[in-house]
Formats: structure tokens, C-alpha cells, sequence
């Protein structure tokens, strides 16, 4: 399997720099270096093998390889199709469907997303482990970020923790709301009587949601929604304390008498690639009839 690998031709600015330090600005850690350096990585310039003090010069080409990684044992992979939206060597945009877990959990051990990854990297020859950046519900269908390193994961961990990911997802609500948009701003906790369900409490950790509607019908909505927050079921929770629990979420108070599982769907995705360094932008249609 072919090891993961950065590389970068050295620019005016960077010249006199050494190695170690044109690393570090890339966000590639101390440890990280001491990992490629004992662990089976490698630094060349212009293919030839140097130590982090080497002086950069303009023009050099300057490769790192990165140690392989290693995945779970308890991690098995399965040939699961994966419907794939977008594909290099740093990451994935996967279009997750509903009833798969994106890792396993001790109700459903098998079958998740995280499965289906193993499962695809072996068949491809791909020497990586699972680094699911954005997460979604077992019931949840829609678009997923997944990093093929831990240093694309690191990175856009960061992005995350810095609200440069931005997710949009369209939701069928029981009821006619009034308004056209609004904003649920409530904390959320863990609900003392149950280790899964969350709910709107003083005590909760800040979340904030908006919504937009856009179609109305005699007893529901169709409404587009964002976050400022990522808490636990923070969609459901904060759509059920205002009285319009998602259809199908019969968790937070939705009937299920025309879907079985919650109408949720994460059909927007846009962060910034960080090494091909521009915006990224992805679409998966509601799968709902609306």
C-alpha cells in the first residue's frame, strides 16, 4: 500500500528556511516529525533524503511521507457500497444513507460507514484508517466529510472547532410554523432518565439553530436549517421544544405514521480543501417527497 505523502515546490518567501521550520507553519507537529523520522516516514529534497535542519532553497521540492497507519483490530472491514461524491488522496465526501451507523455502537456492531471505509481501503490498496470528520445519525441520511490522514483530519478538525464548515440540512417539521425563519437559541443536555435522548435545560451546553421554511402544506413544513453549534440531536431537540418535532422522530414526539425514521438530511457541505487550498462545495438531493 502506498504510504500518504505532502509535497510543495519552495517559493521565494520560503527560501532559507529550514525544514523544520516551513513544517511547523504547515501545522505538521513536533511529534508528527519525530513519528516520520523513527516510525517509516521520510523528508527528501529533490528525492534525496535530508534531516528538518536543511536549509530551504527556491525551487527545491520538498516531499513528506508519512509513517502507514494503522486501523482498529476491532475495526473490520466489510464490502459495503459506499455512495461516493467526491474523492482524492486527502479525503472523501460521502453520501450516507439512513439505517447505517457512521461508526459501530454496541446496538448495531457491524454494517457502519466506518465499516464500509475499511472495507473500501483494503480493496483499493489505500493505506489509511478511518477519520470521520463530520458525523451524522444512524437515521440521518446525507453528505459526510471523511479525511483519508490524521494530518488532513487535524486540519480540518480545526476548520471545524472554527466554524469553517458549514452544513445545511432540510427536515420535514409536524405542524404549520408561522414564521418564515427564525433562530432557537437553547441549551441542551443529556436527559437525567435516558443515556441516548437529550433535551432543552438550563443546565445544557449553548446551542443555537436556524431554520427557513421553505414550502408549506396543510400539516407540515419543509424547511432548510443550520447550525451554530454542533450538540447531540440538537436538530430534533430544538425542533421539538417548539413544538414541531421532525416527522418520523418518534424520539422527540414526531409521528411515524408516514416515515419510519426521522426526515433529516444533511444535503449541503462547504469547507475549505487544505491542500488544494479553495473552497469545496457539495450538494445530495432531499430524499423526501415533499
Amino acid at each position: 500500500m502506498a504510504s500518504y505523502s505532502l509535497q510543495w515546490t519552495i517559493v521565494q518567501k520560503d527560501e532559507e528556511k529550514i525544514i523544520r521550520q516551513f513544517l511547523s507553519e504547515k501545522d505538521i507537529s513536533r511529534r508528527a516529525l519525530t513519528d516520520i523520522k523513527f516510525a517509516g516516514g521520510q523528508i527528501t529534497v529533490n528525492e534525496r533524503e535530508e534531516n528538518v535542519l536543511y536549509q530551504l532553497k527556491c525551487g527545491d521540492r520538498l516531499e513528506v511521507t508519512f509513517p502507514p497507519e494503522k486501523s482498529s483490530e476491532t475495526l473490520v472491514g466489510e464490502d459495503i457500497p459506499l455512495h461516493i461524491i467526491f474523492e482524492d488522496k486527502d479525503l472523501l465526501v460521502i453520501d450516507k444513507p439512513a439505517f447505517m451507523n457512521t461508526i459501530p455502537s454496541r446496538e448495531h456492531p457491524k454494517g457502519s460507514l466506518a465499516n464500509a471505509l475499511i472495507g473500501y481501503y483494503q480493496k483499493q490498496s489505500i493505506d489509511a484508517t478511518v477519520h470521520i470528520v463530520t458525523r451524522l445519525d444512524r437515521n440521518t441520511s446525507g453528505l459526510v466529510l471523511v479525511a483519508k490522514h490524521r494530518y488532513i483530519h487535524h486540519l480540518l478538525s480545526q476548520m471545524q472547532q472554527k466554524r469553517m464548515i458549514k452544513r445545511t440540512y432540510e427536515a420535514l417539521v409536524e405542524g404549520v410554523l408561522s414564521k418564515d425563519d427564525g433562530t432557537i437559541d437553547a441549551p441542551i443536555g443529556r436527559k437525567e432518565s435516558s443515556i441516548i435522548e437529550r433535551e432543552v435545560r438550563a443546565d445544557g451546553k449553548a446551542a443555537r439553530t436556524h431554520y427557513h421554511v421553505l414550502k408549506r402544506r396543510s400539516k407540515f413544513c419543509h424547511i432548510r436549517l443550520s447550525l451554530d453549534t454542533g450538540r447531540t440531536h440538537q436538530i430534533r431537540v430544538h425542533m421539538s421544544y417548539i413544538g414541531h418535532p421532525l416527522l418520523g422522530d418518534d424520539l422527540y414526539g414526531g409521528s411515524t405514521d408516514i416515515y419510519e425514521r426521522q426526515a433529516l438530511h444533511c444535503s449541503n457541505l462547504t469547507f475549505y480543501h487544505p491542500t488544494l487550498e479553495k473552497e469545496m462545495n457539495f450538494h445530495s438531493d432531499f430524499p423526501f417527497e415533499v
